[in-house]
C-alpha cells in the first residue's frame, strides 16, 4: 500500500496498519517512538508496543517518523504558535495601556510620527496604522525560551494508537465503511472517500451505497476504471457530471462544468437514457435542478447522439420544451384544496417525503379521521424509509414541545443557523405519542442484538450523527448539540490561520453570558484582560501563519456561558485561507508550559465552513456547577469587514437560546432501546472491568483489552450506530 494511505487510515481509525519489515530487536526504538508520541498526547497501546518491539530498529525510526507526523497535524502541532504578548498568559497589559504605549511606539518612530499626531489631532487613532501593533515583536525561539517546561498532569489527554490488519485490509475496511455510511458524509469525509474510491475499485465494494453523494465518487471511479455505472436516478447522473469536474456532489453550490472527453461524455448520456428508459416519471426531478441540468447541456451535446433519445428528454424538460409535473407540485395542489388524506395517499409512494411531511399533514388536518390516516400511512410506510430519516423524525418529535410557542432553530447544509419564533400549532398528544411509541419499536427493530453492551458513561449524551456535513473531521470532534464533561481548571482556546494571497485577520474572541442569555463579559482584542482571563494578543496578518490565545480560569468564570468565537475582521474567508483551525485546550493551574502544547489539546476542528464569524461549540454550567462542552458547528454570516464580538452578542445569543432549548436524539436513546432484560450490559467506570469475552462497546475512546471479536464504536466511526 503506498504510504500515502497509511495517514488516512491512522488519522480516521486511529490505528496503525501492521507495520512489516526485517524483524529485529526494536524494543529500544519502540519505546523512544512510545516516549515520542505522549509529548503530543498519544500513546501506543500494548499490543502494538510489543509488535514494534520485534521489528528492526530502521523499520519502527522509518514508522514513527510516517506516525508522528500524522499525529502532530492532528492536534495541530505541525504549526509554530507564536503569541504577541511575549510571557501570555502572565504579564497581558490593561488593553488601554497597551494601545497607549503603541500610540508611543508610534511617536518615536519618524516613519509614523506625523501620521499618528494626524490622527490623535482628529480624535481617532486606527490602531492597524501603529507600526508595532498587530505583528510579532518577536521570533517563535524567543517565546519558547521565556517558557518553562510542561508539568504533566494526570487529567492530560492521551489517545492510543492501536495495531491494526493489514494495509490492504485496513484501506479497505474504511473504504467500505465510508461508501455504505447511512448518513451523509462531510467534506473532509468526502474527500477521503475519492482518494479510496481510486485505489479500491477493483476490491470489494459496499452491498448499498444509501447516500447519494457517495455514488457520485464512486462511479467516477468506476467510470475512470472502465466499470460500469451505479445509477438510479436522473440525479445521480448530475452528481456524477460534478464530481468530474471536482465540483460539488452535494448540488448545495454551483459547479462550473468543465469540457468533457467524448467516452465520460458518451457514459453520462447512456446512462441518462436507461434512467429514463426504465422510468419514464423520473424525469420529474429535473426541475429540482433545472439551471445545472442547462450548464450541463451544453457540454454533453446530446444532440450528436441520436442512439439515447431519452437522454434528449432531460434536456428538454430542463429548457421547458417538455412538461412534466413534478411530484411535489401535486401534493401541494391536494393540501391547497384541503385535501389531507388525497396528499396522504400520493405520499405513500414516496416514504421518505411522507415521513418529512408527517408534522405539517397532521397540523393540516380537519379531525381526527384525517390524523388517523395521516399516522396509520406513516405507521405502515416506516419499514420502507432510511433508517437515518425514522431517527431525524423521531428527533424531530422529541422537540415537538405540547405547548405553543418556543422557537424554531434552522441549520441549513453550510452550517448557517437562525431562529424564530415557533408558531405553529402543536402535534396532538395522542398522534404525537403513538408516532413516537410506533418510530422507537422501528428504530429497536433494525438494531443489531449487541451481546454483552459495554458503555462508557461519557458517550451518552453525545447526539447521533445524523448528518456528517459541517461537522469537521478532526481530534475530539463531535456531532452538533453533543454534550461531554470539561475537568480541569484552566480552558485554554487557539485559534491558527495562514492566508493565501491576502493580508487576513482573524480575531479570537470570548463571549461569557448569565442563565439569561445577557451579557456578563468578553475577552478580545478589544478587552485583553478580565476576571475570568486573558487574551494572548491581537495579530492582524498571517503570511506565515499566526495564532491568538484565550485562557479562562473556569473557577472564577462569571455566568452560565461561555461562547467561543472566531470573528473574520479582514481579508480572506474560512475557505480561502491555506489553512486554518479552532480548539481548545485543558490545563491544571500550576502546570505552566508553553502556550499551546498538543499533549493538553482536548479537541481541535479545521475552520471551513461560510459565513465570516464561526461557533465550533459553547461552554455550560451545570446545576452541579459543573462545565461541560456543546458542540455547535455553526458560521454567521456576519459583515463583510470589522467583524468584532461586540457587534454579534445579541445574534450569537439568540442562537444559543434556540439551541440550547432543543434536545439532539444522543446515544443514550438507542442504548435504551438496545437494552432489556435479555441484554448484560456494564458501565465502565467506577472499578468495572473490560469483559472476556466479546462485546460491544460505545465509548469516547477504545479500551486497553477488549476481544478480538468486539464490535467497537468511538467517535471515528460514530455513524455505523445509525441502522440502515
Amino acid at each position: 500500500m503506498p504510504h500515502l494511505l497509511e495517514p488516512l487510515v491512522v488519522r480516521r481509525t486511529l490505528r496503525l496498519p501492521t507495520p512489516t519489515g526485517p524483524a529485529g530487536n526494536g524494543q529500544g526504538a519502540a519505546r523512544q517512538f512510545d516516549a515520542a508520541l505522549m509529548s503530543v498526547g498519544f500513546t501506543l497501546s500494548s499490543e502494538l508496543l510489543t509488535h514494534l518491539s520485534g521489528l528492526s530498529d530502521d523499520t519502527v525510526t522509518a514508522t514513527a517518523v510516517r506516525t508522528l507526523d500524522v499525529v502532530r497535524e492532528m492536534v495541530g502541532d505541525h504549526v509554530e504558535h507564536n503569541v504577541y504578548f511575549l510571557d501570555f498568559p502572565a504579564n497581558v497589559p490593561d488593553t488601554f495601556d497597551f494601545w497607549m504605549r503603541c500610540v508611543a511606539d508610534a511617536m518615536d518612530d519618524e516613519g509614523s510620527r506625523e501620521r499618528t499626531l494626524a490622527q490623535l489631532e482628529s480624535g481617532a487613532v486606527d490602531l492597524l496604522t501603529l507600526p508595532t501593533y498587530g505583528t510579532y515583536g518577536h521570533t517563535y525561539a524567543e517565546m519558547l525560551t521565556a517558557h518553562e517546561e510542561l508539568t504533566a498532569a494526570a487529567g492530560d489527554r492521551l489517545t492510543v494508537l492501536h495495531l491494526g490488519e493489514d494495509a490492504d485490509t485496513e484501506v479497505t475496511a474504511l473504504y467500505l465503511a465510508l461508501a455504505g455510511s447511512t448518513t451523509p458524509l462531510g467534506e473532509d469525509d468526502l474527500r477521503d472517500l475519492a482518494v479510496l474510491a481510486g485505489h479500491c475499485v477493483d476490491g470489494p465494494q459496499p452491498e448499498a451505497v444509501p447516500v447519494r453523494e457517495n455514488l457520485a465518487l464512486l462511479n467516477r471511479a468506476r467510470l475512470a476504471a472502465g466499470a460500469g455505472l451505479l445509477l438510479d436516478t436522473v440525479t445521480d447522473v448530475l452528481r456524477l457530471a460534478c464530481a468530474l469536474s471536482d465540483g460539488d456532489v452535494t448540488l448545495q453550490k454551483p459547479t462550473r462544468f468543465r469540457a468533457l472527453s467524448r467516452p465520460s461524455r458518451r457514459a453520462l448520456l447512456a446512462g441518462l437514457d436507461s434512467v429514463v428508459a426504465a422510468a419514464p416519471a423520473k424525469l420529474a426531478d429535473v426541475g429540482a435542478h433545472r439551471e445545472a441540468w442547462k450548464r450541463l447541456g451544453e457540454r454533453l451535446h446530446p444532440h450528436e447522439y441520436p442512439r439515447v433519445p431519452h437522454a434528449a428528454e432531460v434536456f428538454a424538460v430542463a429548457r421547458g420544451e417538455k412538461k412534466v409535473r413534478p411530484f411535489d407540485s401535486r401534493v401541494e395542489e391536494l393540501l391547497g384544496r384541503h385535501d389531507v388524506v388525497g396528499a396522504t395517499e400520493l405520499l405513500t409512494s414516496a416514504p421518505g417525503k411522507l415521513f418529512r411531511s408527517v408534522d405539517r399533514l397532521l397540523r393540516a388536518a380537519s379531525g381526527p379521521d384525517e390524523r388517523e390516516a395521516v399516522v396509520t400511512a406513516a405507521v405502515e410506510a416506516a419499514p420502507q424509509v432510511s433508517g437515518r430519516v425514522v431517527l431525524a423524525v423521531r428527533e424531530h418529535l422529541h422537540n415537538r414541545h405540547e405547548k405553543a410557542g418556543g422557537r424554531r432553530l434552522f441549520v441549513n447544509r453550510l452550517g448557517r443557523a437562525w431562529v424564530t419564533d415557533d408558531t405553529r400549532e402543536t402535534v396532538p398528544p395522542a398522534e404525537h405519542d403513538r408516532l413516537t411509541a410506533a418510530l422507537d419499536a422501528e428504530i429497536r427493530r433494525r438494531l443489531p442484538s449487541p451481546g454483552h453492551l459495554l458503555i462508557d458513561p461519557d458517550v451518552l449524551d453525545v447526539a447521533l450523527p445524523l448528518s456528517g456535513r459541517v461537522t469537521a473531521s478532526s481530534l475530539g470532534v463531535l456531532p452538533r448539540g453533543s454534550v461531554t464533561p470539561v475537568d480541569g481548571e484552566l480552558l485554554r482556546f487557539f485559534v491558527y490561520w495562514k492566508q493565501t494571497e491576502r493580508s487576513t485577520d482573524y480575531d479570537l474572541s470570548a463571549l461569557l453570558l448569565d442563565a439569561d442569555h445577557s451579557t456578563v463579559s468578553w475577552l478580545s482584542y478589544t478587552a485583553l484582560t478580565a476576571l475570568e482571563g486573558e487574551h494572548s494578543g491581537d495579530i492582524t496578518d498571517a503570511p506565515d501563519g499566526a495564532s491568538e490565545f484565550i485562557d479562562l480560569r473556569l473557577g472564577a468564570a462569571r455566568g452560565t456561558y461561555i461562547v467561543p468565537q472566531v470573528d473574520i475582521f479582514s481579508g480572506e474567508g474560512f475557505e480561502e485561507v491555506a489553512e486554518s483551525f479552532f480548539g481548545f485546550m485543558l490545563r491544571d493551574a500550576e502546570q505552566g508550559g508553553r502556550p499551546f502544547e498538543a499533549r493538553t489539546v482536548s479537541m481541535k476542528s479545521d475552520l471551513r465552513g461560510p459565513g465570516r464569524v464561526a461557533l465550533p461549540l459553547a461552554f455550560v454550567r451545570g446545576d452541579d456547577g459543573r462545565w461541560h462542552a456543546r458542540w455547535l458547528h455553526l458560521y454567521l454570516k456576519g459583515r463583510p469587514t470589522a467583524n468584532r464580538v461586540e457587534g454579534n452578542r445579541i445574534s450569537v445569543a439568540t442562537l444559543l437560546r434556540g439551541i440550547v432549548e432543543r434536545a439532539p436524539l444522543t446515544v443514550r436513546h438507542l442504548v435504551g432501546l438496545l437494552t432489556d432484560d435479555t441484554v448484560a450490559t456494564t458501565m465502565l467506570g467506577d472499578g468495572a472491568t473490560v469483559p472476556g469475552g466479546p462485546v460491544t462497546y460505545i465509548g469516547l475512546q477504545r479500551p486497553e483489552g477488549l476481544h478480538p471479536d468486539s464490535r467497537i464504536i468511538t467517535p471515528e466511526n460514530l455513524r455505523d450506530l445509525i441502522p440502515e
